[in-house]
């Protein structure tokens, strides 16, 4: 890994600590001021309306004013944002606050990771991303023990995660790196994903869910529940450690038995982890953290194995475009999971969350179990290498180890789906 890579990958990750900080204080400030349950969730889910809105708008911005002028903007945008959350608790502000600030946040990760590609070649590609994946965990997972400094009710925290998104602009602004092309967005055909890979597609809108209720109501969990701020840094920062830590030995699990199983029992282990949360809940029992970081590395799981079984059934030219497609239908189930969790609260109160989260885990495994009988599985030896995920953006995905460096934008049946156990298209997904 070359000194500017190393410099790109830093210079992100202090930023994303300021993010992992934002969005537990946000949570926890909804709290505090008596925002209900319901008006949380939509809050929360703005950050997904940006991120969808980002993916879409800001590379037309980079390709006017390049990446520079779009990086500086955004941060400064990003940072005013925060600010501006501190000044204004009121739901509101916060939604379209929300909403832009997912939307710097989505184009900062583009404008970084269009530059990690140009960097990125050969045989280094796939371990740079990886690396940049699990970086991305433990940035947000360490922006958690941030909320013990300052009181979650005043101006501090929202000050401190302004100052490390602006701090984290420093080291990627002073690199001298030449600026790379950004290409043009290509209409993913999501119908055609849908038949290509059902399972597939159907566990990323599913992971996209389980993430989405996670990131943006587990803050509001705790508070309803009393926690302490180090209590709610704690079950945060062990979810998603958890997450950074289970991913590879699941992964390799998945690399080994039909991918459809490891996904179903993942799925099924998710919903037991989510149900005995809520058990610990209503007994009032301890042991919170611990399951959090179990539910964590199940849950961060769902979407990377649910690509790589999407990949199994492509050709090597097709990945890219695939694994794009996937990430926006992860992006539309990360917009449901918040108003979901938000309503599931409102009627039965903190413990609805994790049972939401337990209902969404099972539905997906027993949706694996239908899809066992529709479809032989692939035989291992064509099965495609596992990759740790990470909700980010469709720029990364030109590092992803899978993708050919000239894809072929056509999702046309492969080989194997014309074979003679292929899904036709009349098959419900």
């Amino acid at each position: 890994m070359t000194p500017t890579i190393a410099t790109l990958i830093g210079g992100l990750a202090l930023l994303l600590v300021g993010v992992g900080l934002l969005g537990t204080v946000l949570g926890v400030r909804a709290a505090l001021a008596a925002f209900s349950n319901l008006e949380t969730g939509l809050i929360m889910a703005g950050y997904y309306v940006g991120y969808v809105a980002g993916t879409l708008f800001v590379p037309r911005v980079i390709r006017n004013v390049g990446h520079i002028r779009t990086f500086a903007a955004l941060a400064s945008l990003a940072a005013a944002s925060v600010l501006s959350f501190g000044l204004l608790v009121h739901p509101a502000a916060w939604l379209p606050l929300r909403i832009l600030n997912g939307l710097c946040v989505v184009g900062l990760y583009m404008v970084v990771e269009s530059w990690l590609s140009e960097q990125s070649a050969g045989s280094a590609r796939g371990r740079i991303f990886s690396i940049y994946m699990m970086s991305t965990l433990f940035a947000l997972g360490l922006g958690q023990f941030l909320l013990l400094v300052g009181e979650p009710d005043g101006m501090v925290p929202f000050t401190l995660a302004a100052m490390l998104i602006a701090l984290g602009v420093i080291p990627i602004a002073v690199t001298r790196v030449t600026e790379p092309r950004i290409e043009a967005v290509v209409p993913v055909k999501l119908g055609q994903l849908l038949r290509t890979s059902p399972l597939g597609t159907i566990g990323a809108l599913g992971a996209g869910m389980v993430n989405g209720a996670f990131w943006g109501m587990t803050p509001v969990f705790g508070q309803r529940l009393a926690l302490g701020e180090f209590q709610i840094a704690l079950l945060m920062s062990a979810t998603i450690l958890g997450g950074a830590l289970l991913q590879w030995p699941i992964g390799h699990l998945s690399d080994r038995y039909d991918r459809r199983n490891v996904l179903i029992l993942v799925s099924f282990a998710t919903a037991l982890v989510a149900a005995g949360v809520a058990l610990l809940v209503m007994q009032s029992l301890p042991g919170l953290a611990l399951a959090a970081a179990l539910y964590g590395g199940l849950m961060f799981s769902l979407y990377g194995i649910s690509v790589a079984h999407t990949n199994d059934h492509l050709d090597p030219g097709q990945v890219l475009e695939a694994t794009r497609g996937l990430l926006l239908v992860y992006g539309f189930g990360a917009l449901f999971g918040p108003l979901l969790g938000g309503i599931a609260m409102e009627f039965a109160g903190p413990v609805g969350l994790p049972v939401l989260s337990a209902g969404m885990a099972a539905l997906l495994a027993l949706y694996g179990l239908y899809r066992r009988t529709q479809r032989e599985a692939p035989a291992l030896a064509d099965q495609t290498e596992f990759v740790p995920l990470v909700r980010t953006t469709p720029v990364v995905l030109e590092m992803h180890p899978g993708a050919d460096p000239e894809p072929e934008l056509d999702l046309a049946p492969t080989p194997r789906e014309r074979s003679a156990d292929e899904v036709s298209s009349s098959d419900p997904p």
